[in-house]
């Protein structure tokens, strides 16, 4: 069962049962995004990207989450997951879904999705009533590399790239942007701004107050632009306390004009 919201010439599909991913975002008929049941954009909740060893401390206790990338855990468990829709209108819905195992920790993850005919945005918050947990949160779109003509172009200025390590977490140093393919997360302190341009066809720019984004476009299929709320690894690193009196909230826009 897919959500359908619609404005302008532009079709947006929600499959709630498949962890509430965007399956489908149509401008004018031409699909953006690359289609399969692991495709789309999913939400990454209630972490980002890989976390080492799948391990994570919260103050003295340590936790083994399942290595589903071995050897590490990756892109959380909310695109795994049924979500259930609590609001629809034809321009806006609205999704939850109640941390459970494997987390450690329960929680609930809220989802809203907000369409116009020049703008599609996603806010995500993490809630707890009980323990406080780190946790990251974030979306991880597939951009299909060709509509049609000549392939995309992105443009992006980081402050810096995470360096990538062997085992593909950042080792702590921040480097010079190196040239691509990448598979690798890059700072953007002013808040994440990188544009997508199909030539001839169709600019779309993500932008979002989040100050980190991982670019992967190691596949001649899609490029991903994925805006997330720390690094990799970032339940380790930089471990942001989800508390009864602090949700994490994070939003992003990707917005459009035809060429």
């Amino acid at each position: 069962m897919t959500t359908q919201l619609s404005a302008g010439g532009v079709d947006v599909a929600v499959d709630q049962e498949n962890g509430c991913r965007i399956s489908s975002l149509r401008v004018d008929g031409t699909e953006l995004l690359r289609q399969g049941e692991r495709y789309g954009a999913f939400p990454m909740v209630p972490f980002c990207g890989r976390t080492g060893g799948g391990r994570f401390r919260n103050g003295a206790v340590e936790h083994q989450l399942p290595l589903n990338a071995p050897p590490h855990a990756i892109h959380g468990y909310g695109r795994e997951a049924a979500w259930k829709p609590v609001r629809h209108t034809g321009r806006e819905a609205a999704f939850v879904y109640d941390l459970r195992d494997p987390w450690p920790y329960s929680g609930r993850v809220t989802q809203v999705v907000e369409l116009t005919e020049d703008a599609l945005t996603l806010t995500m918050g993490v809630e707890t009533y009980e323990d406080s947990f780190p946790a990251q949160a974030g979306w991880h779109p597939w951009f299909r590399r060709n509509l049609g003509g000549a392939d995309a172009e992105l443009g992006f200025a980081p402050a810096w790239q995470e360096e990538r390590g062997s085992d593909h977490l950042p080792t702590g140093r921040r480097i010079d942007p190196l040239p691509g393919p990448w598979d690798d997360c890059f700072g953007m302190p002013d808040g994440v701004d990188v544009t997508l341009t199909w030539p001839g066809r169709l600019e779309l720019r993500v932008t979002s107050p989040a100050e980190w984004v991982v670019v992967y476009d190691e596949q001649p299929e899609a490029v991903c632009v994925e805006p997330q709320s720390g690094p990799p690894n970032g339940l380790n690193t930089l471990p942001r306390l989800v508390t009864p009196v602090d949700p994490l909230e994070i939003t992003t826009v990707w917005s459009w004009r035809r060429l």
